[in-house]
């Protein structure tokens, strides 16, 4: 992607989380780019929703990805959803889930599609991959 490249969500999570997934994403599809990432690592809740509305700002994107339902990168989303009841926030997020919403979101010109009107309905379907996608396989009964 290029650096002008469409941000579409920002996905945030402990330590390096946000970082390893959108390089997946990037391995896999070259288009890494399409998201913003942010660590909690060293930062205080107040911090996390300030960077948070920060890449929101800086992005225009309206949908934010975290890793733990209650973790203080979701709970900083929450805070940040009640002054912008627009964003939308996907928890429990991986690499299936972004690779979802990315190719539901851009088309292949890097151009979001239609504006990202109906990021909500994206974001539902992005958590649904996530899910389908999330197997336990193989073992011993016990």
């Amino acid at each position: 992607m290029s650096d002008d490249a469409v941000v579409v969500a920002v996905v945030a999570g402990h330590g390096r989380f946000a970082e390893g997934l959108v390089s997946a994403v990037e391995q896999i599809t070259g288009r890494g780019a399409a998201f913003a990432t942010l660590s909690n690592s060293g930062l205080a809740p107040a911090d996390i929703e300030r960077a948070l509305l920060e890449r929101l700002d800086s992005s225009g994107a309206r949908v934010i990805f975290t890793d733990l339902p209650a973790g203080s990168c979701t709970m900083a989303a929450r805070r940040v959803q009640r002054a912008r009841p627009d964003v939308v926030l996907v928890t429990g997020a991986n690499v299936s889930a972004l690779m979802e919403f990315l190719f539901s979101a851009v088309s292949p010109l890097d151009t979001p599609v239609g504006g990202l009107v109906d990021v909500a309905a994206l974001a539902q379907s992005a958590a649904a991959k996530g899910r389908e996608t999330l197997v336990a396989s193989g073992g011993t009964p016990t």
